[in-house]
C-alpha cells in the first residue's frame, strides 16, 4: 500500500473512501429519504467503470479502506462486476452498507467476489414496526438475509440500528439479544438531519447514545474497547461476548478530530463532510480528462482543502443539509 498522501488543513490524514453505487432503494425508510422521491437522471450518474476508476485512484494516494453505499447497493445492476474489481485492489478493508434484502441471493457471491465486511441495517425486531419504519421493507427477508452472510463465511458482520424515541428505543435490550444470539456487532446511530422530512419531529424523536448506553447498562456492563476502529463509531464489549457495541453520537459526542474519510456521491460529488455542503465535482474531471489520471488526483488532492474542521449538526431538529442520506451514501 502506498504512502498516503491526502492530508486535510488539520492534519488529518483520509485514508477511508465511502463510494456510493446508486442513490435508488427498494426502502423508503423514514430517516433516510421522502415516500416519494425523484431518483437522478441516468446520464448524471457514475458508470461502474467511472466509479472503479475513483477507487483505483484514491488507492494511488493512500486509501486504504472503501466502503460500498447507496441508496441501496445491491439493487446497481452489475454490482458484482464493481466489486470483483475493487476487490483486486489491495486494500485493508473493502465493506459494503446494506439494508439486507439482497442478501438471501447475493451474499455468497458478493464474499467470493471480495468484499470483507458488510453493515447491515436492523431498526426493528417486529415486522409490523420494520414495515413501518422502511414502508416497504419485509423483516424476514433482512434476517434470513443476516443469516446467509453468516453461512458465506462472512466474519465482519455488523448490524446497524438508527434509534428514534417512540419508534424502536424499547427495542434496544431486543436488539442486544438478537445480536448476541448471532455473535454479530451492533452499533445504535442518532438520527442526523439530513433533507426535509415531514413524516416524524426529529428533535422530539432524537434519543442520545448516552441514553442508549443507560438502557443497555440496565442489563450488561459495557467496557470502552480501547483499539480504534478508524470509524466513527466508539465501541464496547460485554464481559461475557465477544460482541462489540458501537454508538455513533453526531449531536451528543461528534467524531470530527479524528475523521480520516470522505464521500463520493454517485453523481461524482466529493463531500469533504457529511455535516457540510463543502464538494467538489470529480464527474467533470473524470469526463473531462478519459485517458489520463494526472488531473484527477490532483483534483483529489486540492480538495482536502476544503474538508472543514467540524460539523455543526442541531439537536432540535432543524435541516442543515437538504440532501437526504439516500443522495449523501451512508
Amino acid at each position: 500500500m502506498p504512502q498516503a498522501k491526502l492530508t486535510d488543513r488539520f492534519g488529518r490524514t483520509v485514508n477511508y473512501v465511502r463510494l456510493s453505487v446508486t442513490d435508488r432503494c427498494d426502502f423508503r425508510c423514514v430517516y433516510c429519504m421522502a415516500e416519494d422521491m425523484t431518483f437522478l437522471p441516468r446520464q448524471q450518474v457514475l458508470t461502474l467503470e467511472e466509479i472503479a476508476r475513483l477507487a483505483r485512484n484514491f488507492v494511488a494516494l493512500g486509501t486504504e479502506k472503501i466502503r460500498l453505499t447507496g441508496g441501496e447497493p445491491l439493487v446497481r445492476k452489475d454490482i458484482l462486476e464493481l466489486v470483483r474489481e475493487v476487490g483486486t485492489y489491495g486494500l485493508r478493508d473493502f465493506a459494503m452498507t446494506t439494508n439486507g434484502s439482497q442478501l438471501p441471493t447475493m451474499a455468497e457471491k458478493l464474499r467470493k467476489a471480495g468484499l470483507h465486511r458488510l453493515n447491515i441495517s436492523l431498526d426493528s425486531l417486529d415486522s409490523e414496526k420494520f414495515r413501518s419504519i422502511t414502508r416497504t421493507g419485509n423483516l424476514q427477508q433482512v434476517l434470513d438475509g443476516i443469516d446467509a452472510a453468516r453461512d458465506a463465511g462472512f466474519r465482519g458482520i455488523k448490524l446497524n440500528t438508527v434509534v428514534m424515541k417512540g419508534r424502536n428505543d424499547e427495542e434496544i435490550p431486543e436488539l442486544i439479544e438478537f445480536a448476541r444470539r448471532k455473535q454479530v456487532d451492533i452499533s445504535f446511530i442518532e438520527e442526523m438531519p439530513l433533507g426535509e422530512i415531514s413524516e416524524h419531529d426529529r428533535g422530539l424523536a432524537l434519543c442520545t447514545s448516552e441514553e442508549v448506553r443507560d438502557i443497555i447498562r440496565q442489563r450488561h456492563e459495557l467496557i470502552p474497547v480501547a483499539k480504534d476502529s478508524g470509524g466513527p463509531a466508539r465501541y464496547y464489549q460485554m464481559p461475557d461476548s465477544d460482541v462489540r457495541v458501537g454508538f455513533i453520537s453526531p449531536h451528543s459526542h461528534n467524531f470530527c478530530s479524528t475523521c480520516n474519510r470522505v464521500r463520493v456521491t454517485v453523481e461524482g460529488r466529493l463531500l469533504l463532510c457529511l455535516g457540510n455542503e463543502h464538494s467538489v465535482d470529480l464527474r467533470r474531471v473524470l469526463r473531462g480528462n478519459p485517458v489520463t489520471d494526472d488531473k484527477l488526483q490532483q483534483a483529489i488532492i486540492d480538495a482536502m482543502d476544503l474538508k472543514p474542521e467540524r460539523h455543526h449538526f442541531s439537536t432540535n431538529g432543524d435541516v442543515q443539509i437538504l440532501r437526504f442520506m439516500n443522495m449523501t451514501g451512508g
